[in-house]
């Protein structure tokens, strides 16, 4: 897998132009475990840091895992997923959190029986 490497220069010249100035993702929430899902393949002329996206993101990738990939602060990150985001070329969803379930009444009883037998 291609990716951008860590080091580049991270000017606030540079980060301005990678976002055309701008400091807000817009209305796209994306936290730090959003997954993204790239939707589609790069094309030619497409901004090297969209492309380099829609290459790591072929399965589920936490908005965290990007941002370093790319060597990029997670504010900048989620600006340019925003832009993928905003055209359709990726998907974002939230982990579902795993369904909590108590445990069953009959191993609650034997684990009180066993302490009281202490």
């Amino acid at each position: 897998m291609s990716r951008l490497r860590p080091g580049r220069d991270e000017s606030p010249d540079r980060l301005y132009t990678l976002t055309g100035g701008r400091t807000r993702a817009g209305s796209t929430a994306l936290d730090l475990v959003t997954l993204i899902v790239a939707e589609s393949d790069p094309v030619p002329g497409m901004q090297s840091e969209h492309a380099a996206i829609l290459r790591m993101c072929r399965y589920p990738t936490a908005v965290v895992e990007v941002a370093a990939g790319l060597g990029l602060p997670v504010s900048i990150t989620r600006i340019l997923l925003a832009d993928l985001h905003d055209t359709g070329r990726i998907s974002a969803r939230h982990p579902r959190p795993a369904p909590y379930r108590l445990p069953d009444h009959d191993i609650l009883e034997q684990v009180l029986v066993g302490l009281r037998n202490l």
